[in-house]
């Protein structure tokens, strides 16, 4: 076992962290049973994603119904053309980006991530810093933490060596543990200049269907991270610190969000059942 799968193990073994993990692992193994999985895939899956992007956006305070983000989705309407109206379009190219990516993920990293940032801030920020790091001097527009708090040059570079590290974990290291890091490092270190939300929940949301807890990719666990409220920074903040306790939070946070997410999940596959997702 490598060095970074015996960390990753032992942070699952944190407590209250396994126990919340199986749970996890049992909500996603029992909605891949739902029988519109097995004929209406695709139409679950694109639904799941358009909500998880509608999540997304609004974590980021651009609020919108999932009639308007769904019909932005299939280009049957736009968004308005405002800051708002702009972000939640980026969270929709940016969730299609990250299933373009779940393969991609573990193999080429850097890459992934600057597809998925490429994505998110595309058109919103100058051309020459979309698709890349922050360099130099350059500060986050986002993230979890005051601007001058992020680390910049060397200190940055160790934080993106270790995500791209997370994202190249081997296979049998826990897919929720990783997602869960790879989520909170990106917020956290705000590696991109703007994009790091949207960047670090869709690259989450790669992660766990890349990695076969949601191999269907309609668990939105997004959801839950916007139920919570400002629990969801704070928690994103004590992490942090890197004390267990908050790091144990956060992971613990991350599970029981993927078992409310696989029961929006169930939700969305009922609809679909019923022929009652429009769009």
């Amino acid at each position: 076992m490598t060095m970074l799968a015996q960390s990753l193990a032992a942070l699952e073994n944190l407590p209250g962290v396994a126990a919340a993990v199986q749970s996890a692992r049992t909500a996603c193994t029992e909605i891949r049973w739902h029988n519109a999985l097995r004929r209406r895939s695709a139409e679950a899956r694109a639904e799941a994603t358009v909500r998880s992007a509608r999540n997304s956006a609004a974590l980021e305070g651009a609020r919108y119904p999932v009639d308007l983000i769904r019909d932005a989705a299939r280009g049957a309407s736009g968004l308005p053309e405002d800051a708002s109206g702009h972000l939640a379009q980026a969270a929709v190219r940016v969730y299609s980006e990250a299933a373009q990516v779940e393969k991609s993920l573990s193999s080429a990293p850097a890459q992934a991530l600057a597809r998925l940032h490429l994505a998110a801030a595309g058109g919103l920020i100058p051309a020459d810093q979309v698709g890349r790091p922050r360099q130099g001097a350059e500060l986050p527009g986002d993230g979890i933490g005051e601007p001058e708090s992020a680390p910049v040059g060397a200190a940055l570079g160790a934080r993106l060596n270790g995500i791209t590290d997370l994202l190249s974990a081997p296979p049998a290291a826990p897919a929720l543990v990783v997602a869960a890091l790879v989520h909170a490092e990106i917020l956290t270190a705000r590696p991109f200049v703007a994009g790091n939300g949207l960047v670090a929940r869709a690259a989450a949301h790669a992660v766990i269907v890349g990695r076969g807890l949601d191999p269907m990719g309609v668990v939105v666990w997004e959801a839950a991270h916007l139920d919570a409220g400002p629990g969801y920074h704070r928690r994103l903040q004590a992490y942090t610190s890197g004390q267990a306790d908050a790091v144990a939070d956060w992971l613990i946070h991350c599970a029981e969000a993927v078992v409310e997410g696989a029961g929006e999940g169930r939700a969305v596959c009922d609809a679909v059942t019923m022929g009652r997702v429009t769009g």
